[in-house]
């Protein structure tokens, strides 16, 4: 059976050859399509981006839509193309691009692609680089405390689509991509919690970025909602996975040395929980047995979810795929209602429901170190 877009599509293509809607005149809306055939906003705007790309409707700015005066079809431009600016590398981001590359090559662009590495200057540049190009649009997942202006306000000025994914700049009004960062930490906490868990620290990276700001956030509200002590020493939020090896590890040992020590380390993500396991391990700590570790998401140098007590699992590749969908509405003239902000939900997956887990045991305070 076809995709329901698809079967939408063709019920409005059937319209439009019976004479339903006449060349020239206003087609049906988003909103009628959805009440008409029972369907999400989502399938809607996919089903009439399918007719526009295809040449049946034509959208007018500031108009609406409107069934074209000629048909057939229309295929989209060969030189149609895309800039994709990211930061960094790892499975996260490499799963984020797969799935801005499907979704670009399904709708038929060509894409410009930029690895920044965190550098706000080369993000800059990435973005004139875009405009000399002429791109139709372009996805951006922005550095850590991106202080870049004149290039994104040269971008507006242009009207050329922008799309943020991972994370957003609370400073400029663009269409955004996230994952639920606030159920991050709130989910995972709360997990945490019915674990049996009520002294649990945080252990940071980026600490400048909203995704970051948002996890911390949901952390602390699971905390007030389960009656436990907001505590600023466990929740500071400070460069950790950054900081020299000695100084990380001076930073756990005055944690769990502590009348009350955390039972578990709350990890931003997959890097600084395997900077904490080599800690912790180098201090003689057992993982888990004397300490717990958890991620507020699964990117990282390896599969985290093994070594936890419980970890986040982004929604990497459809985060991708939901931009560039979102990017190709804004290229084709569907300007919708301003900018749009969409959160797409995380999974809290837990040691339980796990086939297997690793135990590490640190050789100083015990002989024994077990897979």
């Amino acid at each position: 059976m076809p995709p329901l877009y698809q079967r939408v599509k063709q019920e409005l293509l059937a319209a439009i050859a019976s004479g339903e809607y006449s060349p020239g005149r206003p087609f049906v809306t988003q909103r009628e399509i959805c009440e008409r055939f029972g369907v999400s906003h989502a399938t809607a705007v996919r089903a009439l981006n399918d007719l526009a790309t295809e040449g049946y409707v034509v959208r007018r700015r500031g108009q609406g839509t409107f069934v074209a005066d000629r048909q057939p079809a229309v295929t989209p431009p060969a030189d149609r193309t895309i800039a994709c600016i990211l930061q960094n590398h790892g499975p996260h981001v490499s799963q984020l691009l797969a799935g801005v590359e499907a979704t670009s090559t399904e709708l038929g662009y060509r894409m410009f692609l930029n690895h920044c590495e965190g550098d706000t200057a080369r993000e800059d540049q990435a973005l004139r680089t875009a405009l000399e190009h002429d791109v139709s649009g372009i996805i951006v997942y922005p550095a850590e405390g991106s202080e870049t202006v004149g290039a994104y306000a040269e971008v507006r000025r242009r009207g050329v689509p922008l799309v943020m994914v991972d994370r957003y700049r609370p400073d400029l009004a663009t269409d955004v991509v996230v994952a639920d960062n606030y159920g991050a930490g709130h989910q995972l906490t709360t997990a945490l919690i019915e674990a049996g868990h009520t002294v649990i620290a945080t252990l940071w990276d980026e600490t400048e970025a909203t995704s970051v700001r948002d996890r911390l956030a949901g952390h602390i509200q699971a905390l007030r909602e389960a009656g436990i002590a907001v505590r600023p020493d466990l929740t500071r939020l400070r460069p950790y996975r950054t900081l020299p090896a000695e100084e990380r590890r001076e930073l756990l040992a005055e944690l769990l040395a502590g009348a009350r020590p955390p039972t578990v380390f709350l990890c931003v993500n997959g890097y600084a929980l395997a900077a904490a396991a080599q800690d912790l391990v180098a201090l003689g700590y057992g993982i888990p047995g004397d300490v717990d570790l958890a991620g507020m998401d699964d990117a990282g140098p390896f599969d985290v979810l093994p070594l936890t007590a419980a970890a986040v699992v982004l929604p990497s590749r459809e985060m991708g795929s939901r931009a560039m969908r979102l990017l190709h509405e804004r290229v084709l003239g569907d300007s919708g209602d301003g900018p749009e902000l969409l959160v797409l939900p995380v999974t809290v997956r837990t040691r339980q429901s796990s086939e297997g887990h690793l135990r590490v045991v640190g050789a100083t305070r015990t002989p024994e170190a077990h897979l």
